[in-house]
């Protein structure tokens, strides 16, 4: 198994989470969030991201309204629902247990190795 597919696949699985914790700070065009992603080092390209905003909508946790913009045709802002204020509550608990349980395991082993050094 090659490490960049590892990796891709464990950014894949938050995709969807960090789309909803950028969403709860305020609405936002799909660049602002392809950009934060970025800087995140999350990497997420437009054929990305519209699958899964719309996949996101389509299950009630996000809308999205349309504006005027002054450098082109309008634009689509997404934000988040109340449905998905909850469900972004709901999987900040799973992330943190999920952190919580990985770090446990994880710091077995560097306490195996600790031990074995000896």
């Amino acid at each position: 198994m090659k490490i960049e597919n590892a990796k891709a696949q464990m950014r894949k699985g938050v995709l969807e989470y960090c789309i909803l914790s950028v969403l709860s700070r305020g609405d936002a065009y799909a660049s602002d969030i392809i950009n934060e992603m970025k800087e995140a080092r999350i990497i997420v390209v437009e054929g990305t991201l519209y699958p899964l905003l719309t996949r996101l909508k389509n299950a009630g946790l996000l809308s999205y309204r349309w504006e005027e913009s002054t450098q082109g045709p309008p634009r689509k802002y997404y934000e988040l629902t109340d449905r998905g204020q909850e469900f972004l509550q709901e999987l900040d608990t799973s992330w943190k247990e999920l952190v919580d349980s990985v770090h446990f395991i994880h710091s077995k082993n560097n306490n195996h190795e600790e031990s074995s050094d000896h």
